[in-house]
């Protein structure tokens, strides 16, 4: 912590504005700033405990006096800096506290983005027509798509149209959820050797799968945290099969019917995936329609 930090520090056991100033840089969600934002919290409780500590003990009169008591507070002050910070004590659970709303706070703005941009995307897709119309993404990407996004699209277009005629799911919204999974195409799984294993959708080999199936580590989140496990998935012999598989997949459990029935709008698509568990990452749904919105600006650019 710098110098002007901790000289912040000590001035806050009497200053109200230097507390509201460093309140407003743990805002930012600094760990550092948060932590010190605790401490004067827990300073100025103390201050105020042992305030009411010395107007409930009754006074002497003999040496009572305005300079005094000036003394005493300022005293009262200095003690309360010392007591507070110690490990385990109130501070902690302030910080901790902090931390809660600090995210929770980003939560919420990351929300409302998502929403605004849904909009703007409406709005802008009813102007068009056919498929690619009624597939509403979550809203814009902020950025134009990449030559390594476009050429991933360009490869497997034909096939995700193929599949669409058959089965009813849009080639966009599969193609951006086989480019989420990989990468677009950077980090497919391999199997044991090297060689591709062509699963572009990180469907995983459950018992009743008996073809051939690649061993990886992959992230796993568990009760909202990501964990390093070793995870066997399934392997095909084309990205054509993948795409048939995963349409299979998503036509034929029970778990994503509900998904089956938003093929109208990539927003309400990717949630459906999400609660029916196809991932754990609790920010599944709203990465799946940034890439579905992605594909279709790169699918409108070549049509």
């Amino acid at each position: 912590m710098s110098y002007g930090a901790i000289s912040n520090s000590q001035a806050l056991a009497a200053d109200a504005q230097s507390l509201g100033a460093l309140k407003m840089e743990a805002g930012k969600n600094s760990p550092a700033a948060i932590k010190e934002t605790a401490k004067q919290f827990e300073s100025l409780f103390m201050r105020e405990l042992m305030k009411s500590m010395r107007e409930a003990t009754m006074k002497s009169g003999m040496l009572d006096s305005p300079g005094g008591d000036l003394g005493t507070d300022l005293l009262d002050q200095q003690f309360a800096v010392q007591m507070s910070g110690q490990p385990g004590g109130l501070a902690d659970m302030i910080a901790l506290q902090l931390t809660r709303q600090m995210a929770g706070t980003t939560a919420q703005v990351n929300a409302a983005a998502d929403k605004s941009s849904a909009l703007k995307s409406t709005v802008g897709l009813a102007r068009q027509s056919g498929p690619a119309a009624l597939a509403t993404p979550s809203g814009k990407s902020s950025r134009p798509p990449t030559a390594g996004q476009t050429s991933f699209v360009q490869q497997h277009s034909q096939v995700a149209s193929e599949v669409e005629k058959s089965t009813g799911i849009p080639a966009s919204f599969m193609l951006g959820q086989a480019g989420h999974e990989t990468g677009w195409g950077k980090y497919e799984i391999k199997v044991k050797g090297g060689a591709p294993s062509h699963n572009l959708f990180g469907i995983k080999a459950g018992p009743g799968w008996t073809g051939k199936t690649a061993d990886v580590t992959t992230t796993e989140f568990v009760n909202g945290v990501a964990q390093k496990r070793v995870a066997r998935f399934r392997a095909y012999d084309s990205y054509a099969d993948s795409f048939k598989d995963y349409a299979r997949l998503i036509s034929e459990s029970p778990r994503y019917a509900k998904a089956r029935e938003q093929t109208g709008s990539a927003h309400a698509y990717a949630t459906g995936l999400q609660k029916a568990g196809y991932a754990t990452d609790p920010e599944y749904a709203a990465k799946l329609s940034r890439a579905i919105n992605t594909t279709l600006q790169i699918r409108r650019a070549q049509a």
